[in-house]
């Protein structure tokens, strides 16, 4: 038996040697103490347990959450990150609640749950003054409706904004959940969630419409051999398209104002005059090179080489911001 007790394994009891001498037996045997249960479950294997653990654990007042909070901030203290995270699990398992009827288990929804608050914690600001509770359901919801969208069918349901609105709406706003709706209730469920009708009565044939392999023929006979997966993807929808075009957006909303800066006055209002001029009724309507050159005083000749050598300027700063 090693001397120094600390040696010891934690998770068995000490083993008392025979002691012979009155001072040995006199002497108080060191008492076991169990590890502490770790701070967060990792794993919801048991999903009673880790319920009950929520519902034990304490809630923090407003100057411990900032303690915790600051330490995070400043010090990347683990231990201040996990008294949050306990703290605030039964957030999590309301929310979670919340989106118990698509069918999906409930630890799973939970664990997603987990990750939204992790999220939340690493992005929060104790010096804004809101609570971490408020902070966190935005996190915890986006990460739980990621996942649903992900797993509740294998074709993808909702990509867009609007989509996922109505993903997560439509089924409560239903009336009748048994019938299709008519164009006169999917116009009331549009103006109450600002969409288009039409995109409600597609959301409800995607939620609603009957599941079909991917595989199978679409039609009967010879000319209809094609199947569902012929038409699912589309060029736009690739993840390279994808990031071009938000790339080219950035570019137009951001990049080519900042490039017009570049350019000298004159040769600035040449290029916004021929190609970012509208008419009253918001439709684009270049001024004339003529125009132009009354307005400055010189020939339309000088004008187009204006235009061109400012056009190759804000192609060179374009190209240089991004390459693509």
């Amino acid at each position: 038996m090693p001397k120094d007790l600390s040696k010891l394994d934690p998770s068995t009891p000490p083993i008392r040697e025979k002691e012979t001498s009155a001072s040995a037996r006199s002497r108080a045997v060191v008492p076991y103490s169990p590890p502490k249960a770790p701070a967060v479950v990792g794993q919801l294997g048991d999903l009673e347990a880790f319920l009950r653990i929520a519902e034990r654990a304490p809630i923090l007042s407003a100057e411990e959450e900032h303690s915790l909070a600051l330490r995070i901030k400043e010090q990347n203290d683990i231990e201040a990150a996990q008294q949050l995270v306990l703290s605030h699990l039964r957030l999590v398992i309301s929310i979670a609640r919340g989106f118990m009827g698509y069918g999906l288990p409930f630890a799973d929804l939970i664990q997603e749950g987990n990750i939204g608050l992790l999220k939340a914690i690493k992005h929060y600001d104790p010096d804004r003054g809101a609570r971490l509770m408020t902070f966190a359901v935005h996190w915890i919801r986006s990460e739980i409706q990621e996942y649903i969208v992900r797993n509740w069918r294998i074709v993808k349901l909702a990509t867009t904004k609007n989509q996922r609105k109505l993903f997560f709406n439509l089924r409560q706003m239903k009336a009748d959940t048994q019938n299709a709706l008519t164009y006169h209730e999917a116009e009331k469920i549009a103006l109450a969630l600002d969409v288009k009708p039409k995109e409600v009565l597609e959301m409800e044939e995607r939620m609603y419409g009957q599941v079909q392999s991917l595989d199978a023929p679409a039609g009967e006979g010879e000319d209809n051999d094609f199947t569902p997966a012929d038409w699912l993807t589309k060029p736009e929808d690739e993840p390279e398209a994808i990031l071009e075009e938000e790339k080219r957006q950035e570019l137009e909303e951001h990049g080519l104002q900042k490039a017009l800066a570049e350019l000298d006055e004159r040769s600035r209002r040449v290029i916004e005059a021929r190609y970012l001029h509208q008419d009253a009724d918001g439709k684009a309507k270049p001024v004339t090179l003529q125009a132009l050159a009354k307005e400055f005083g010189v020939s339309a000749e000088r004008i187009r080489q204006i235009e061109k050598q400012a056009i190759e300027k804000l192609r060179r700063l374009l190209s240089e911001a991004s390459p693509l």
